[in-house]
């Protein structure tokens, strides 16, 4: 190399580590050390540089930053350690609740003393979770919190997040970082003044405008929309040569030593008592902050005690959100209606005078049951005050009893299914009523639009509309019968076409390949979610295993609880669903899975293989090939080292690919992947 292009080179690294600097300074740290216009300059000489010599720039120049490329879509990823949501605290009741729960926990039944847990307050920024990923000091992915497990790959547009550093000032770091991408007060207000005078549609409150920033398919749009990020907690933390934290508050620390943007706004408490005090003072002082927050997080500042405390299948047992008290708004009860849901459960709405609350516009309210109805004396014609249980679900809160007039009329729940006109019948112990009807289409169409979604079986094609239709012209009485559709069969309804009917014929019968824990949760199991669907095949293998299994050999099964077992059990027990199920087989669909101990046994095809997937594959999804290779015994992750056994390469694959290239990986796509696991 010249000593013209060294000179150069070293210019463009001065640079950049110079406006990385003062983007820490001005983003993280609030303190900037100079004028606009002086950053403007480095920007700017920067730009020139690497537009005159392309081959300097790097994935973390701060020119990276804003793309210009829209995206066709998000591509699904897997997150390293599940992000788990928070179980909520609404009053202080509810924290004291949760002391009680997690000392219990620490002291254990053999132990002579209890291990009394310090605390850590934090403000429970009201925003979008994001994971950060970092290999070797570099952000490599940025993804949405999803189903917990799963989220959107939108590292592009956390890029364009200027208080999102591209490198952390450790190179060496290797870690993943949760934290809450929001928009502050007074951008939120800009961008929807800028919107109103484009007569665009405004955004409800800043955290609909930063959730529906941060997942434009065009990142340009979110580079304009000035989002910034508060990092909260960090997991696989690997700092070659440094002692890895043992405390909450060291992690903070940590993080902001690494470059990462943290809300200083925390306090380490000493006891329950004390985590009152700093959130009754928030309450008082929420709107002096320039950003909205909904609360407050507690958890247990002790990593070890947290490991102690472990996780239900939803959220973590050493943390807890503490709501502020909701909003709440004066309106009138119109009407009250019941719905039904697929399992049959008859549930009464309030239809409202429409009101805004917490910045959206309310007209309808959940009403729960009949007990919640007659416990609040909750009448057609009331004036009430209702509020986001939550801020999220709107709610009856209490009735204005002085401001009847007479002319209100109690509610009687109807003695028959509003849809198919079945019984319907509350049973004892249970506080819903439920239509008795086995063919009620409410029912029926509700468990088939579940059944055909994405997170189930995924039929392409078979959405709400094409349900209600194959319902209404009787083709379809239960999920099996959507395995014996034919084209002829679908060309006779309307907006089918030869080529429409064609396709979901083939979209059918493609789901017939779905995992079986796809097909566990695409039955509608009451209380079985997509994590238990897994645990429950993963554990059993066979669905003829679980239909066979009693209620002791559920509970025994970690994060499946007596209420997940007893549901299972009766599901299984009912002569229609062993009917169903036995219809489901014969029809071809998948009722086995490898167990996890034989998909790693050293006779699995591809037992000690590493694999790394980049781009899009012609047939599989992300997830079903990652399914494929870990069935076979193969490890899916997510960076190409030397040690990578293979990297399956698609469509656009990446800078994993040019990496590949470049350490000798070998380099596959989707049909060698078949050929290698046998598919």
């Amino acid at each position: 190399m010249s000593a013209g292009m060294e000179k150069v080179r070293a210019r463009a690294e001065t640079l950049r580590r110079e406006i990385q600097k003062h983007d820490y300074l001005y983003h993280a740290l609030d303190a900037p050390a100079v004028t606009d216009a002086e950053y403007d300059r480095l920007m700017m000489e920067l730009q020139q540089l690497e537009k005159d010599y392309p081959e300097l720039v790097t994935p973390d120049s701060p020119t990276q930053r804003v793309g210009g490329k829209l995206r066709e879509g998000f591509v699904t990823v897997r997150h390293n350690v599940p992000m788990l949501s928070l179980a909520n605290a609404f009053d202080e009741q509810d924290l004291r609740e949760f002391d009680r729960r997690v000392q219990n926990a620490l002291g254990g039944a053999t132990k002579e003393t209890p291990l009394s847990p310090t605390y850590v307050v934090e403000l429970k920024i009201d925003g979008l979770a994001v994971s950060l990923l970092y290999r070797e000091g570099l952000l490599v992915r940025g993804a949405t919190r999803g189903d917990g497990e799963y989220g959107e790959d939108i590292t592009h547009n956390l890029k364009t997040v200027k208080s999102i550093p591209l490198r952390l000032l450790e190179p060496a770091a290797n870690l993943e970082v949760r934290g809450e991408v929001y928009m502050s007060k007074e951008s939120f207000l800009e961008l929807n003044r800028v919107r109103e005078e484009r007569d665009e549609a405004l955004f409800a409150n800043p955290r609909n405008a930063a959730a529906g920033s941060i997942r434009q398919l065009d990142p340009s749009v979110t580079a304009k929309r000035n989002l910034s990020i508060f990092v909260y907690s960090a997991g696989n933390i690997e700092l070659p040569g440094k002692k890895a934290p043992d405390s909450h508050v060291e992690t903070l620390e940590l993080l902001d030593r690494l470059g990462l943007r943290v809300n200083t706004h925390y306090q380490l408490c000493r006891n329950i008592e004390e985590v009152i005090s700093y959130c009754r003072l928030w309450t008082d002082k929420k709107a002096e902050l320039p950003y909205t927050i909904d609360g407050l997080v507690i958890k247990v500042n002790s990593l070890e005690q947290q490991a102690a405390l472990g996780a239900t299948m939803k959220s973590p047992r050493w943390a807890i959100a503490f709501k502020f008290p909701a909003e709440e708004a004066e309106t009138t009860i119109r009407d009250i209606i019941v719905s039904v849901g697929r399992t049959g459960a008859v549930t009464p709405t309030a239809i409202l005078e429409p009101v805004t609350v917490a910045g959206s516009t309310i007209s309808r309210a959940t009403l729960h049951n009949e007990d919640m109805i007659r416990e609040k004396d909750v009448r057609i014609g009331d004036r009430v005050i209702i509020h986001k249980a939550g801020d999220v679900i709107p709610e009856v809160v209490r009735v204005l009893v002085d401001k009847r007039s007479g002319s209100e009329k109690e509610f009687i729940m109807p003695p028959a299914c509003p849809v198919c006109g079945a019984e319907v019948v509350r049973q004892t112990g249970e506080s819903a009523y439920r239509c008795t009807g086995a063919a009620c289409p409410a029912q029926l169409l509700e468990g088939l639009f579940h059944f055909a979604s994405r997170g189930a079986m995924d039929i392409a094609g078979m959405g709400p509309a094409v349900v209600t239709q194959l319902v209404s012209a009787g083709l379809v009485q239960d999920v099996a019968d959507v395995y014996r559709l034919t084209s002829d069969q679908l060309v006779q309804l309307e907006r089918f076409a030869d080529k429409s009917a064609e396709n979901l014929v083939q979209a059918i019968q493609a789901s017939k390949a779905r995992p079986l824990h796809r097909l566990l949760f695409a039955l509608g199991i009451r209380h079985v979610g997509d994590r238990a669907s897994r645990i429950l095949a993963d554990h059993f293998g066979d669905i003829r295993r679980i239909m066979d299994a009693e209620a002791d050999e559920l509970v025994v099964i970690p994060e499946i609880g007596p209420k997940i077992a007893e549901s299972v059990v009766n599901f299984m027990r009912q002569e229609q669903n062993q009917a169903l199920i036995g219809r489901l087989t014969e029809l071809g669909l998948n009722v086995t899975t490898a167990k996890k101990s034989e998909a790693n046994s050293i006779d699995a095809p591809l037992a000690g293989q590493t694999f790394v997937l980049t781009g899009t594959l012609p047939t599989l999804k992300r997830d079903e090939a990652k399914e494929l290779i870990e069935n076979q015994g193969g490890k899916v992750v997510s960076a190409v080292s030397k040690n990578t056994g293979y990297v399956v390469a698609g469509e656009s694959p990446g800078s994993k690919y040019d990496k590949a290239i470049k350490l000798g990986v070998t380099i596959i796509g989707e049909k060698e992947l078949f050929e290698l696991t046998g598919k």
